[in-house]
C-alpha cells in the first residue's frame, strides 16, 4: 500500500506541481502587464502586444483579444506540431492568462505613469511569470506557436522569426504612438527576458565545470573522493597546439566549486578550469527527470 502511494505521489506532484507554477506565472504577468503597461499603452512583443494595440483603438478586452489569437493557433500546432501534454499545458496557460487580464481590469488601477518605472516593473513582472510558466514545460502560445511552424514548415530560425514580428509590432506602436513608447517597449522587452533568465536558473544552485588537464586520473580521484561528485572523462585536442589531453566534466553545488579549484591547483596547477551556471540538472544525485 505504501509503495502504490508512493508511485501515486511521483506521478501527482509533478502534475500539481506544474499546474501552481503556470498558474501563479500567469496570474504574474497579467498582473504586470495590466497594472504597468496596458494603462501606459506600452505595446511588448508577442500577442499581447497586438491586443493592447487592438484594445488603444476600439476598447476590446485585452484578455479577450489574446484568447481569440492563441485558440486558433494552439489549434494549428496540435495539428502539425504534436504533442497533446504540449497543447494542454499552453492551453491552460492561454485560459488563465485571458481571465486574468480579463477580471483584473477592475481590481488592478495603474501606479505609477512614470515611464522608467512602469517599464521596469512591467518588464520585470512579465518575465517572471513567463519564467515560471517555462520552468512547467509550457508557454503563452501566441509567437512561440508560429516560430515554431515556421521552423518546422519553412526551416526559419525561431529567433529570426520573432525579431521579425515583434519588428512589425514595433513599427506600428511607432506610427501610431511616437518613437518614445517604442523605446520604451524595448526596455520592457529586455527587463523581461533577463527575469526570464533568472527565474529559469533560480532554485538550481548548481554550476557545471569543465576542467582540461594532464593529471585527469588523479584530478577525477580528488573530486569523487573529497566532493563524492561523479567526474565525466572526455578526450580533447586543443585547437592551437594540436595536443591531446583529457577534460573533465562535473556538476556540483555553487558552494562547492571552491572546494574543487583547490584541489584541481594542488594536483595539477597547470589545468585549465572553466565554471559555468547549470539551469537544469537532471539524473542521479539531483533532481529525477521530468515525465
Amino acid at each position: 500500500m505504501r509503495d502504490r502511494l508512493h508511485r501515486w505521489g511521483q506521478i501527482i506532484w509533478p502534475i500539481l506541481r506544474d499546474v501552481f507554477l503556470m498558474t501563479l506565472g500567469a496570474a504574474i504577468a497579467a498582473a504586470g502587464t495590466r497594472i504597468f503597461l496596458i494603462p501606459n499603452q506600452v505595446v511588448i512583443g508577442g500577442v499581447t502586444g497586438i491586443a493592447i494595440i487592438v484594445n488603444s483603438f476600439w476598447q476590446w478586452p485585452v484578455g479577450v483579444i489574446v484568447a481569440v489569437i492563441n485558440v486558433p493557433l494552439l489549434l494549428i500546432s496540435m495539428r502539425y506540431l504534436g504533442g497533446w501534454k504540449f497543447a494542454l499545458r499552453t492551453l491552460y496557460t492561454i485560459a488563465v492568462m485571458s481571465l486574468a487580464l480579463e477580471y483584473s481590469a477592475g481590481l488592478l488601477p495603474a501606479v505609477t505613469k512614470d515611464p522608467l518605472l512602469y517599464s521596469l516593473y512591467g518588464g520585470l513582472l512579465a518575465g517572471v511569470g513567463g519564467g515560471l510558466i517555462f520552468r512547467a514545460r509550457s508557454t503563452g502560445g501566441g509567437f512561440d506557436i508560429v516560430a515554431r511552424l515556421l521552423e518546422q514548415r519553412f526551416g526559419i530560425a525561431p529567433g529570426r522569426s520573432a525579431l521579425l514580428m515583434n519588428g512589425v509590432i514595433y513599427s506600428v506602436a511607432f506610427v501610431l504612438y511616437g518613437p518614445e513608447k517604442v523605446l520604451y517597449a524595448i526596455l520592457v522587452s529586455f527587463v523581461a527576458s533577463r527575469a526570464v533568465d533568472a527565474v529559469l536558473s533560480l532554485g538550481s544552485g548548481m554550476n557545471q565545470v569543465f576542467i582540461i588537464t594532464d593529471c585527469a586520473e588523479a584530478v577525477g580521484a580528488a573530486v569523487m573522493r573529497d566532493l563524492k561528485r561523479g567526474v565525466t572523462v572526455m578526450d580533447a585536442r586543443g585547437g592551437y597546439t594540436g595536443a591531446e589531453r583529457a577534460m573533465l566534466l562535473c556538476v556540483m553545488t555553487r558552494s562547492e566549486v571552491p572546494t574543487l579549484t583547490a584541489l584541481v591547483a594542488a594536483t595539477d596547477p597547470k589545468a585549465f578550469v572553466v565554471v559555468g551556471e547549470a539551469i537544469e540538472v537532471f539524473g542521479k544525485g539531483f533532481r529525477a527527470l521530468p515525465s
